[in-house]
């Protein structure tokens, strides 16, 4: 075996292969694989989805449009945490842009410079989380958390970043 065969980026490709081969390299079931892939990875990085491509037989033209298309998808590496501020009607008349500009300042981070350097945090805005009830609303990950003021998401920022620093600590 050569020492190429052992980089992290082969790795990658091995985790990718063994995705693909558990769905038999199917071109029907890309959008799972996708979904796998990007749940290992927390994006789907170019040179993947080229080689995914390759695997199912597929153009990497179509591989890349799937990616693209579907906003669930990201090409961009997000942090271990990804925010989702609603900025729908309900909750943008509740109040949502001076949650967004809290935790923005808190994380610094900007429009542009959604993701923090240590790649705990990936805050972004979606249009519409279907929980309007709960407005102001946000996701971190999976979590809902429904009324939310500027100071409650700082707490919730706060109690992970701690969460985080113990884990460390006892790892």
């Amino acid at each position: 075996m050569t020492e190429q065969a052992t980089t992290p980026e082969m790795q990658n490709f091995g985790k990718v292969c063994e995705i693909m081969a558990k769905y038999e390299h199917r071109p029907e079931k890309l959008i799972t694989i996708l979904q796998e892939v990007q749940a290992e990875y927390r994006y789907l990085p170019k040179s993947i989805l080229a080689f995914v491509a390759m695997g199912l037989k597929l153009s990497p033209a179509e591989v890349y449009g799937v990616a693209t298309f579907y906003a669930h998808f990201t090409l961009e590496p997000q942090g271990k945490f990804v925010i989702k501020l609603c900025d729908g009607t309900a909750c943008h008349v509740k109040q949502s842009i001076p949650i967004l500009e809290a935790i923005r300042e808190r994380l610094k981070l900007s429009e542009t410079k959604p993701t923090t350097d240590d790649m705990l945090f990936t805050v972004e805005t979606v249009s519409c989380l279907g929980a309007c009830g709960l407005a102001p609303v946000m996701l971190i990950n999976e979590d809902v958390h429904g009324q939310v003021t500027p100071q409650q998401a700082i707490e919730l920022i706060e109690e992970i970043i701690t969460d985080e620093a113990n884990g460390a600590k006892n790892d």
